[in-house]
């Protein structure tokens, strides 16, 4: 026996597959491990819709805010600033300005402004409105995900499925209470506004109709504890969630759970601007509609940091703030189905999955010992080693294990001895035309090059296009055959071959060719 460069790589793949893929195996406490997808360990499957409408009426709402901001900056006078679903209009006091409030409206993307003497609206293009409704499904399946991967769920799966629907699975979610904070924590809008409280009318919230606070440019809010309580507030808001860059838990002086926020520079600066004008008034921090607080502004408050208070949990503060940090959502989401699936039925589809991995894999070493001899037990331990080196390389990545992905290893079981069958076919043929044992090996392994690289390549390049298009369980599939194809030139290719040229003396002197190769001479 001697020792060569390709059995010492195949010996580290043999230790880097047993150390890594046996906390998998063994289901141990350390290490990383592979997790269980949704049809294998049970969890919560939904399809929501997106009203891409209300993005549309939101946009319009932002733009309206920025042109107040706009007109109050820089002195322009302007009145009755009110907008609808579609559009933003108002009346420029001073003509002398005309000039410079179409130089801003122009900036903003895909608006349309009109001027007519002293009236100006602005309206979105049929373009920029298509788009505008495009980001919102967009940024929904980005904001969902990121509002996942913060709450501590592994591997979720969100992906667009038709026009205007989401599809979310959650693996792990077993027990009533998880699957309804998981619920909240996905539909919640998470939009937050500073509004500026009506003082001059405020008092009368309470007999006054939604219309009564529309003709004068407001709008009545609820306090998010008391139904009963009121507030009148400005119907455009100072600023939105949309400049809000951290949101984390904190508590108050009586220890109680408060979120703090932090704005960007921008949104620093209109926070600082209007608290400096509008000392001893109050500014409502709403949030989804609701008002959360609305304290007495005593002073300029800048930094463009605050905190929002309110009788929640440590539990509902954190999820609040996840929802906040990454982001609210353009437009509401609604629930269109909803099915659980049982721990049970994935203990079901494991069951039924081992019992295929292990029938195929017993019945493809079996052939191999039956058929190739001392070559077919080779190719068996190339064949474990492929598949301690799968199963070693998704608990590295923490990938998830999907029933597809099941099949994909039970398919990898099949094309991973493939390589040794055209390999120990070549050795025979060239034994046969009585070639010496090295001689056969070197020019076994040489001739079989071309068809193994071509069968793997053409295969890896299948899996790459069925990762690159394919969602959720295609995607595990497409892993695990990846995994297992460059798996198996390392182990089928090199370290067979170097087992064989270390076992190489051997061979020649027991001159047994049936023993080592199945076959008589």
């Amino acid at each position: 026996m001697k020792l060569n460069y390709r059995i010492v790589i195949f010996a580290f793949a043999i230790v880097f597959g047993l150390f890594f893929s046996l906390p998998s195996i063994l289901q141990t406490q350390d290490g990383k491990k592979i997790t269980l997808g949704l049809d294998l360990q049970g969890g919560l499957h939904m399809l929501l819709g997106v009203k891409t409408e209300e993005a549309v009426k939101s946009r319009i709402k932002s733009i309206a805010a920025s042109v107040k901001y706009y007109s109050e900056k820089e002195e322009i006078l302007i009145d009755s600033l009110s907008f609808d679903e579609s559009s933003i209009s108002f009346l420029l006091l001073d003509k002398d300005d005309l000039k410079k409030i179409k130089s801003f409206l122009h900036e903003i993307k895909g608006a349309v402004v009109v001027a007519t003497g002293e009236s100006i609206s602005l309206t979105l293009t049929p373009e920029e409105i298509a788009r505008t409704e495009e980001q919102a499904i967009s940024q929904a399946i980005e904001t969902i995900r990121n509002r996942l991967d913060q709450f501590g769920l592994t591997e979720p799966i969100v992906a667009r499925q038709g026009e205007e629907k989401i599809l979310v699975q959650l693996a792990g979610i077993k027990t009533a209470e998880d699957e309804q904070r998981a619920r909240e924590l996905i539909s919640r809008s998470a939009k937050l506004e500073l509004m500026a409280v009506d003082e001059d009318r405020n008092a009368r919230v309470n007999s006054m109709s939604n219309s009564d606070a529309v003709s004068y440019g407001d709008v009545i809010l609820e306090d998010v504890t008391n139904p009963h309580m009121k507030y009148l507030v400005r119907e455009i808001p100072i600023l939105d969630g949309g400049m809000l860059t951290d949101a984390n838990v904190g508590f108050d002086q009586n220890n109680r759970p408060l979120i703090t926020f932090k704005l960007n520079a921008e949104g620093a600066q209109i926070f600082g601007d209007f608290t400096a004008k509008s000392v001893g008034k109050r500014l409502a921090v709403v949030l989804d509609g609701k008002v959360y607080s609305a304290p007495v502004i005593n002073e300029r408050i800048g930094g463009g940091s605050g905190q929002i208070s309110g009788n929640y949990t440590v539990m509902e503060a954190k999820d609040l703030s996840i929802a906040l940090r990454s982001g609210s959502l353009l437009a509401p989401i609604y629930l269109m189905e909803k099915r659980s699936v049982g721990p049970s039925l994935g203990a079901d589809s494991i069951k039924a999955s081992m019992i295929a991995l292990i029938g195929g894999f017993a019945l493809v070493i079996g052939f191999m010992v039956v058929y190739y001899r001392m070559a077919g037990i080779i190719s068996n331990i190339a064949l474990i080693v492929n598949i301690l080196i799968i199963l070693s390389v998704m608990s590295l990545f923490g990938a998830t294990l999907t029933l597809p992905g099941m099949a994909g290893i039970v398919l990898t079981v099949g094309m991973a001895v493939d390589a040794n069958v055209i390999i120990n076919e070549r050795i025979r043929e060239l034994l046969h035309q009585g070639y010496s044992i090295q001689k056969a090996i070197e020019e076994g392994y040489a001739n079989a090059m071309r068809a193994i690289l071509d069968a793997n390549i053409t295969t890896l390049i299948a899996a790459v296009v069925l990762y690159a298009y394919g969602t959720g369980a295609i995607k595990g599939f497409a892993v695990t055959i990846s995994i297992g194809i460059l798996a198996s030139m390392l182990t089928a290719i090199l370290g067979t071959h170097g087992i064989y040229e270390m076992l190489q003396n051997r061979i020649q002197k027991s001159k047994n060719n049936l023993f080592w190769f199945g076959i008589k001479g």
